[in-house]
């Protein structure tokens, strides 16, 4: 029996996460179900349940509320496992519930806790950062929605407005505007002059993570890479030592092809979009303005260019992800060695290669 203890936990508990209560489901190191219950999911209602007792192991799905609630408990003193819901279950289940799930849970942390592939939390300090960036992209998504509207609502009349950045918009839409919809739309004019206002204060605000993340200032020498990509990199990456390789870094935004191999097929799938969506999304953008009309002669427009000069339905799409990938890696190269950006790097090494060949 000893032995059975050295094996498994003496009580691991399945807590699936709800908004305002969480269903508790107790097994013991021989599989046994002990004890279920629920819990108010609320730091006064943990503290009730798992304050004061013998340490244990808890497992949960990640979600809204598992940032929280994991620091809540390993500062009670427990082991936690935080899963990852997309591959915790496989497939498509014919029974769903919350008790079910506490209890599948239970058991697959109490058997084997890489059963529930097991992610980490970011700290709450990096958290908050990053709400920041969060707080932005949102703004700024809805001032693209917004001008996207009044664009549309002015050519259905038979109007225009011309190009212009999205800040000078407003301005330039006040004296374009066609007669009869100036009521409709002034007043989203002014919601759109508004969020710009916010936007840049929140431009500020980053600006201001950058002297607070030195790391950041190191990944900003890559032309393309600013304020808000650097940050946002540094704080959803956040321990660069937790990739061995660089090379893991694209596989961990999303940036690599999902596997379906079985027997001696191997489909060429789309990337797995794994991992952070604005991550993912703010080294895309980047990668498009390095192989775009402004980017700079670099190893990454040249790597990029080539993927492009292959030809084939797609080849702008497949030359933007590529580089995109190869952003993260370089930046995750250069946060961990320290190094001065040398942006043809790549190709200096090629000459000297040939030099030494000739």
């Amino acid at each position: 029996m000893r032995g059975g203890t050295e094996l498994f936990p003496k009580i691991t508990v399945g807590l699936d996460l709800g908004d305002r209560v969480s269903e508790v489901c107790e097994v013991d190191w021989r599989g046994r179900e002990v004890r279920r219950g629920r819990v108010v999911t609320t730091r006064a209602g943990l503290r009730e349940y798992f304050g004061g007792r013998e340490r244990c192991r808890v497992v949960l799905e990640a979600g809204t509320h598992s940032p929280w609630v994991s620091r809540e408990l390993e500062a009670l003193g427990h082991e936690v496992v935080v899963g990852d819901p997309s591959r915790l279950y496989g497939g498509r289940r014919k029974k769903k519930s919350d008790r079910l799930d506490a209890r599948y849970l239970a058991r697959q942390g109490r058997a084997d806790v890489e059963l529930v592939y097991p992610i980490r939390h970011r700290g709450e300090q990096a958290q908050r950062d990053l709400a920041v960036i969060r707080a932005r992209d949102q703004v700024v998504r809805t001032r693209t929605k917004l001008i996207n509207h009044v664009r549309g609502a002015v050519k259905s009349v038979g109007g225009r407005i011309g190009r212009c950045s999205a800040e000078a918009f407003a301005k330039r839409a006040v004296r374009e505007l066609p007669e009869g919809v100036g009521e409709a739309l002034l007043p989203l004019l002014e919601l759109i002059e508004e969020l710009t206002a916010r936007i840049r204060a929140y431009d500020r605000q980053i600006e201001r993570l950058v002297e607070r993340y030195p790391e950041a200032v190191r990944l900003r020498q890559i032309k393309g890479v600013g304020p808000v990509t650097a940050v946002a990199y540094v704080l959803l990456v956040e321990d660069a030592r937790r990739f061995l390789r660089s090379r893991q870094v694209g596989a961990f935004f999303g940036l690599v092809p999902r596997l379906a191999e079985s027997g001696g097929s191997e489909p060429q799938l789309r990337i797995s979009k794994a991992g952070d969506e604005l991550g993912r999304r703010l080294l895309i953008s980047a990668a498009h303005y390095i192989l775009g009309p402004h980017g700079p002669e670099c190893d990454l427009r040249r790597y990029g260019e080539r993927i492009c000069a292959r030809g084939g339905k797609n080849a702008k799409k497949r030359a933007v992800v590529a580089v995109a990938r190869k952003l993260a890696v370089l930046m995750h190269r250069l946060w961990v060695s320290g190094s001065v950006y040398d942006p043809d790097y790549q190709r200096r090494r090629r000459e000297r290669r040939r030099l030494q060949l000739a």
